[in-house]
């Protein structure tokens, strides 16, 4: 991969649709998940690969009652959205932390990981049941430690009650859920903790009674997971973290291993720090062209729905489902469907020879390892320049899409793709970003 700057006008995408095993738009994954046999993605039960394409939700059990969980999980799923991050308790980014919509409490005696109530943890079965049926994948923390260990998670009670409970709790939890093949455990939170005993104690105890349960940590922000937890044996996914350069962070991540499927857990949210839509994107496509197996999406205000805020929410939760974007990943995710994206590799730098533009044009690409089609994401350039002993062919088709929209604007059934030029109409949106498709075979994909 070669980077020249990075803030994002123009996405740039190339592209070959291969006949392979590819999950069509609409299809169900088949629970439980696993780790593919190349070791860098997941594939579901069918061995169909399993792009993680996700929405943080932290606050949906504890905050919403059973009729806005649907509307929400329906929401997310008619998007295009697999995949959902959500705390099974929380301390305070809920209205009635910690207990849920019901007035239920997650303990019998507040923050007693030994008395876990059981009228609670069914209720919390409505989102897992939910989830199921719409064939998405819960990536669920089993208690959210808190940014510094502060209060706004449970890391301090979780040091009160010590290992001995917490590994109780994680196999009352292991037993209780063994049922839901879609639940992959998401440890830690927002914390790499002094004592990892803690942590460790809790996914253990689930391991214990749940062996074939996939499991993964948020650690600090721009944390190395597998640097932090070297000797976790029940740590089977890593994650990125990053609020910085996302395509450096998840290349760094894919350069320096170890070989097993990660993906981009958190990056700036849309609605907070000021960041639009453009940026969004940027974010998404620049974890999947650099390494990573999926990306979680956030948006304020519905990672904490009507729960206390970190920043100013926008607007209501419901009408902030329909964000710009939301929509953008929806069409990510309708496009990467279509396409061998499990193939593709960050690019060593050989690939994009030059890229004719602004002074701060940028260039990131990725190339499938058989050579037969390539991805690349460009800003502020008006042509590239690639090397054509990458790519099987020198020539071949190339179809340019809207990101914002989803739309086919332009298809050239023969292109040289030893340079290509970018469109300057034809666009049903005025984004300033492209996804461009490229093939070696000479035919276009129907639409």
């Amino acid at each position: 991969m070669q980077i020249i700057g990075f803030t994002m006008r123009i996405v740039f995408v190339l592209l070959i649709f291969l006949a392979g095993r590819v999950m069509p738009a609409g299809a169900e994954a088949r629970f439980p998940l696993r780790i593919a046999a190349s070791g860098t993605y997941l594939e579901d039960a069918d061995g169909k690969p399993f792009l993680i394409t996700g929405d943080a939700a932290w606050s949906l059990i504890a905050d919403l009652p059973p009729e806005d969980a649907d509307l929400y999980i329906a929401d997310r799923k008619a998007r295009g959205f697999n995949t959902i991050l959500v705390s099974l308790i929380e301390h305070e980014f809920a209205r009635n932390a910690p207990n849920n919509a019901a007035g239920i409490a997650p303990f019998l005696a507040p923050g007693d990981f030994a008395r876990p109530n059981d009228h609670y943890f069914a209720d919390a079965e409505h989102v897992l049941d939910a989830a199921r049926r719409a064939g998405m994948l819960v990536l669920l923390a089993p208690a959210y430690a808190g940014a510094n260990g502060g209060p706004q998670g449970w890391y301090t009670k979780m040091a009160a009650a010590g290992p001995d409970a917490l590994r109780a709790y994680g196999r009352y939890l292991g037993k209780r859920y063994a049922r839901y093949p879609n639940i992959i455990w998401v440890q830690g939170g927002d914390y790499d903790p002094p004592d990892r005993a803690l942590v460790d104690a809790l996914a253990k105890g689930i391991a214990e009674v749940a062996p074939g349960a996939l499991q993964t940590v948020h650690g600090n922000r721009d944390s190395v997971t597998a640097a932090y937890w070297p000797d976790a044996k029940w740590l089977s996914i890593d994650t990125v973290y990053t609020y910085g350069d996302v395509a450096a962070a998840v290349q760094a991540r894919y350069r320096a291993g170890p070989h097993r499927p990660f993906f981009l857990i958190e990056a700036l949210y849309e609605g907070e720090h000021g960041v639009k839509t453009e940026e969004i994107r940027k974010i998404a496509y620049g974890a999947l062209l650099s390494g990573a197996s999926g990306q979680v999406f956030g948006n304020n205000p519905v990672w904490h729905f009507g729960g206390p805020a970190l920043y100013e929410t926008p607007a209501d939760w419901r009408k902030s489902l329909d964000s710009e974007g939301a929509k953008s990943i929806g069409h990510l995710a309708t496009l990467f469907q279509r396409f061998e994206w499990w193939k593709l590799k960050p690019d060593d730098g050989r690939f994009v020879r030059h890229v004719e533009g602004a002074p701060s044009a940028t260039a990131l690409s990725a190339v499938a390892g058989d050579g037969t089609f390539a991805v690349a994401y460009i800003q502020g350039a008006v042509a590239l320049d690639f090397d054509p002993t990458v790519l099987a062919a020198a020539s071949g088709a190339v179809e340019w899409y809207d990101p914002s929209t989803g739309a086919l604007a332009v298809a050239e059934p023969e292109a040289d793709l030893r340079r290509l030029v970018v469109p300057t109409s034809s666009k049903v949106s005025d984004a300033g970003d492209w996804l461009v498709v490229l093939r070696t075979d000479g035919g276009l994909q129907d639409n």
